[in-house]
């Protein structure tokens, strides 16, 4: 992981910066992941530029609170599995107090705290808070590692299908994840304040 640091760096000293894309069938978002999260951010990346997510589902939606997906399991045909998947490894919570579960919040989903009493975080799940007020129940209890810069109406949309009883969409919700690496200064145009480098 150390490598996507010092790669991420030298993207930044040459005044660019890298947002994720996540393709959906309902549109696509776009993401900034903060830099005070760096082991969170560089393993996204990580597994994004490997295509670890791709063909991943949104396999849980709850409307007003989350969209959550991430997990390997989700490609199976197994629906019973979804939610207990990842790459193998958890990260260490990177827990600030300053970064909050805010509308369009990415936060990474973890194991509960009977369990997990570090509230280390699972290595590949994430969820996008699409409740209006935001969820500030949560704050201090995951990491929050980035935010939704563009496309919170898929979100939206998203969080809006048909579900079971378990919160799984009816019809599969694949996504399709790549990094763009953009100029910092027509990031700063495009999202205005909303873009924090």
């Amino acid at each position: 992981m150390w490598k996507w640091c010092v790669l991420l760096s030298l993207l930044w000293a040459q005044g660019r910066d890298t947002l994720v894309v996540i393709e959906t069938p309902k549109g696509v978002m776009r993401l900034q992941l903060y830099r005070q999260t760096p082991q969170h951010r560089a393993n996204f990346f990580k597994l994004a530029q490997q295509g670890f997510f791709d063909g991943t589902t949104f396999h849980r939606v709850i409307p007003g609170f989350v969209i959550q997906g991430g997990d390997p399991n989700s490609k199976d045909s197994d629906p019973a599995n979804d939610g207990m998947g990842g790459p193998g490894y958890t990260i260490p919570a990177e827990i600030r107090p300053e970064l909050k579960h805010t509308r369009g919040a990415v936060g990474a989903a973890r194991l509960g705290d009977a369990v997990n009493p570090s509230r280390a975080s699972s290595g590949s799940q994430f969820y996008i808070v699409v409740a209006e007020k935001g969820t500030p129940f949560l704050d201090g209890s995951y990491t929050v590692f980035g935010k939704v810069l563009e496309g919170i109406a898929v979100a939206d949309s998203l969080a809006q299908v048909p579900r079971d009883t378990r919160d799984r969409p009816l019809m599969d919700m694949p996504m399709k994840v790549r990094l763009e690496v953009v100029k910092v200064k027509r990031l700063r145009k495009r999202y205005g304040d909303a873009y924090q480098p």
